[in-house]
């Protein structure tokens, strides 16, 4: 499984992914640049995401939405902050509602994903960085571990399926 650590810090109000992947750094970030790449791997699999809007530049935004299994649809907004192609990129993480506005009673987060080779693999570490330790509980509360961690491994499945961008 791509995923070997995910640490929780209600202290300094971070939760950190880590995962490891059989692809060099380029491929990931052509993954996570490509809006028809990312959605199929975006969210945990019993909830597809579709990107209505991606674009990995400074400024830019990305708005996508997962659908659950009763076809309830869940928002989500990115406003891209600061991108280092193909080492990654960070970004703000907010709920959105169906016209794409964040969502002010629900958390959002600084997130920072950063790809790094070791040898032949990647190492991905995505931090998110929340504003309280109340927030990070309430997105903890949600789901949000087990989601991040079923998300991301699917990954290997996807890249062995599509070597190249």
């Amino acid at each position: 499984m791509p995923v070997t650590d995910i640490t929780k810090d209600l202290d300094n109000r971070t939760l950190t992914l880590t995962a490891r992947f059989a692809a060099p750094v380029q491929r990931l970030w052509d993954l996570y640049a490509d809006p028809r790449q990312i959605e199929q791997v975006w969210g945990p699999p019993t909830y597809p995401a579709t990107f209505v809007q991606h674009e990995l530049t400074p400024g830019s935004q990305t708005r996508y939405y997962m659908t659950s299994p009763e076809g309830e649809k869940f928002c989500g907004l990115w406003d891209i902050t600061s991108t280092d192609e193909p080492h990654g990129f960070t970004f703000i993480d907010s709920f959105a509602d169906a016209d794409f506005q964040p969502v002010g009673e629900m958390p959002s987060t600084e997130a920072t994903v950063c790809f790094t080779a070791d040898g032949d693999e990647t190492v991905m570490t995505w931090t998110s960085v929340y504003a309280s330790a109340h927030d990070m509980q309430k997105v903890l509360d949600m789901g949000m571990e087990e989601g991040a961690r079923q998300a991301t491994n699917q990954i290997d499945d996807f890249l062995a399926r599509h070597p190249a961008a």
